[in-house]
């Protein structure tokens, strides 16, 4: 069955998922006119104005998650076990190379971030206790595509939800039994509780928690690993010319042949940064703003957060180290025994411990994105109770027990077909996309320092838009 899977994914992701991505890329850089370079400065003013300011923006009402808790529950998925054991795994297959095309594919993927978390924003739906979104939602009001919405839906939730959630929770108890020789049996169990704890309390508690969880281990796990570079800073050139002859194929003697080393760091870049793959659009949509593109410059940013920041550091200090070549060594206990040898016997207890962070903040955000999908296909009460306990407690019990290929395998699977699905529906849908961008812009030259869109500037699809009123 693995080998199955395994097949399947290869031939989806060498022969039309990294192709995809980069043409939407490139496409959505040419007409955003490279938005993630030359807007970088307005994405952090943005983001500082909404980690200041919780107050309501004018053109909506209900409840309010701010634009900095929808950015900080959408890199609490972001910034899980890709950054840490992905990256691993991608070396380890790929070669250094695969780092280079990790890079590559988050600096053309900012600007489909921004296209798709700006659609969230753009057809959002209000809801009794936030605001709600996704591609589910602009794919059935924006492409009157019925069908496509509830498929949409369907992946999402298994990809996010169960898939991803069982991956997370392998990496936290193999980091657990590594550091600690914990039971993988008791960790799953602590760990559903926890997870269980957390996803009854819905968005808010969900926001909440990723608030303070992300920016904490973000900000220690940088520290520590800036100063592990800075130690071997003398490598760094050498580590930087390794990565990208690896990438080219002009050094194979550390890695694997080129075509697995770009398809390696594609896919594990798109599983950490999540570009184009449609999940950050769900969160997007539930934050307060007063303009779509506001939240689609955050969302934007936080690619760069992820792979360009925190995957960058992982992937050096495994460098730096030398032990990507080890056969036995995959996955977080590469990057656990990467820390050892740099830090001494602090390392892995270090890594147990941040990737408990960044796992469990991935959890809670994955099961979101379920949730978001679950109440777009049905209100019943129970069918959203199912779903928790399947995403919080059996799914994460599953990680714990399963082995690290099956886990990775299937997601990559579910990644694949749901990318495939959201980019399908983003480039038809990205005309609006880039209307309001251009919008936003002119408002900012004509002096208004804080643009507000009303639906009414969009009279060709005002009534597929529920919220936006004058």
């Amino acid at each position: 069955m693995n080998e199955v899977i395994s097949l399947i994914n290869d031939t989806l992701w060498s022969y039309l998922l990294i192709g995809a991505l980069v043409v939407c890329g490139l496409w959505f850089t040419w007409k955003t006119r490279g938005i993630q370079f030359r807007m970088t400065g307005e994405m952090f003013r943005v983001l500082t104005e909404s980690a200041a300011s919780k107050s309501k923006r004018a053109g909506d009402h209900g409840p309010v998650i701010s634009s900095f808790q929808a950015y900080a529950v959408s890199v609490a998925t972001r910034v899980g076990t890709g950054n840490l054991a992905g990256v691993a795994t991608a070396i380890t297959i790929g070669g250094p190379g695969a780092v280079f095309w990790m890079w590559m594919i988050a600096l053309l993927g900012s600007a489909t971030a921004f296209v798709e978390s700006t659609l969230g924003q753009l057809f959002k739906q209000r809801h009794q206790d936030s605001f709600i979104g996704g591609p589910a939602y602009y794919i059935q009001k924006g492409l009157h595509c019925q069908w496509m919405a509830y498929l949409f839906a369907i992946l999402i939730t298994i990809t996010f939800g169960l898939s991803y959630n069982s991956i997370q929770s392998n990496t936290i108890c193999r980091a657990m039994q590594e550091a600690f020789g914990w039971s993988p049996i008791v960790v799953g169990i602590v760990l559903s509780a926890m997870a269980l704890t957390i996803v009854f309390g819905g968005i808010h508690r969900i926001a909440r928690v990723s608030s303070v969880l992300v920016p904490l281990m973000a900000i220690g796990y940088f520290i520590l690993t800036v100063v592990i570079i800075a130690m071997n800073i003398q490598l760094m050139p050498h580590i930087l010319k390794l990565i990208v002859t690896s990438a080219f194929g002009i050094d194979q003697s550390v890695g694997g042949a080129i075509g697995a080393t770009i398809m390696n760091g594609v896919k594990r870049g798109l599983f950490s940064n999540e570009a184009g793959e449609g999940s950050a659009p769900n969160v997007a949509a539930t934050a307060t703003v007063s303009h779509p593109v506001k939240q689609g410059f955050i969302q934007a940013l936080g690619v760069f957060t992820d792979t360009l920041l925190v995957c960058s550091c992982t992937a050096f200090v495994i460098l730096i180290s030398g032990l990507y070549n080890t056969p036995e060594m995959n996955g977080i206990a590469l990057t656990q025994a990467a820390m050892d040898s740099e830090v001494g016997s602090f390392g892995p207890y270090f890594i147990a411990v941040a990737i408990f962070l960044f796992a469990f903040s991935s959890i809670i955000g994955n099961y979101y994105y379920g949730e978001a999908n679950i109440r777009f296909m049905t209100s019943s009460r129970w069918a959203l109770t199912i779903y928790r306990v399947l995403s919080g407690g059996v799914v994460v019990m599953f990680g714990a027990l399963a082995s690290l290929e099956i886990v990775w395998n299937l997601g990559d699977l579910f990644m694949a077909l749901l990318t495939i699905c959201n980019l399908i529906a983003i480039i038809a849908l990205g005309k609006y996309a880039f209307w309001l961008l251009n919008d936003y812009w002119k408002q900012k030259k004509s002096g208004i320092k804080d643009p507000i869109f009303h639906k009414h500037q969009l009279p060709q699809i005002a009534n597929d838009l529920e919220c936006w009123d004058a």
